[in-house]
């Protein structure tokens, strides 16, 4: 299987040195330089094709997001930062995923791996059948909880919740927060399974019992719904 030829543009060190250390650790990664903005970056996109761009929004000179606009053809994009409030800017301009820093290694796999098997980038192959099928059907994730990884089965969540920069979910076993972005929850989730129906809440579509135009009643819990997702719950 050929590799996803990537670069890192990114102006802290730092953050340069962990994303490389990634790279170097996931087998269909090659990482083809590093950029400390996006005017370097540009100059080599013209002469070089590559798979796959991990991106900082704070960059010098022309800022993150500015940059992906101005790409015609961008190759897939996620998006490395510390600030979450841009997510949604991120989302609109389709990048395939959204990592705050600091990144952990599991949570960088997570995005790496959409890049690999989704064919809306790279070619349907026999190579990739089994992974893809294996991720569609696994039917739990491990989350970091008080310093260890803790199995919830989605079909026992009933709503995520944001709180700042963690989340609490609501199962129907037991409540747990884990210091991550609803966004980086929302990539983790089934999408037919789970609907984002609030800037800071997403409700497991099974466990609705009723709603109207501005509430969801889950497992005799009230969510509001925000305005610009309510579409979202006349589209079930």
């Amino acid at each position: 299987m050929s590799k996803l030829k990537c670069i890192i543009i990114e102006d802290e060190p730092l953050a340069v040195k962990v994303l490389a250390d990634y790279v170097s650790q996931v087998p269909f990664l090659e990482l083809k330089g590093t950029f400390k903005d996006a005017i370097l970056a540009t100059d080599y996109l013209r002469e070089h094709a590559v798979d796959l761009l991990f991106l900082d929004i704070h960059l010098p000179k022309l800022k993150g997001m500015a940059f992906l606009k101005t790409l015609t053809h961008p190759p897939a994009v996620i998006i490395t930062t510390a600030y979450h409030q841009y997510a949604v800017e991120g989302f609109n301009l389709n990048v395939a995923d959204y990592l705050l820093k600091p990144i952990d290694f599991e949570r960088f796999l997570v995005a790496v791996n959409k890049i690999k098997m989704p064919p809306k980038y790279i070619r349907p192959s026999h190579e990739t059948h089994e992974t893809h099928e294996t991720h569609e059907t696994k039917d739990y994730l491990f989350l970091n909880v008080q310093k260890k990884k803790v199995k919830i089965l989605f079909s026992e969540i009933i709503y995520i919740e944001s709180q700042r920069e963690y989340i609490r979910i609501v199962t129907t076993k037991n409540e747990y927060l884990s210091k991550m972005s609803t966004h980086e929850m929302e990539a983790l989730l089934p999408t037919n399974d789970f609907k984002r129906i609030h800037r800071s809440f997403i409700i497991s579509v099974s466990k609705i019992e009723s709603y109207t135009a501005d509430i969801v009643e889950v497992n005799g819990v009230s969510i509001p719904i925000g305005r610009g997702y309510r579409e979202s719950i006349e589209d079930l």
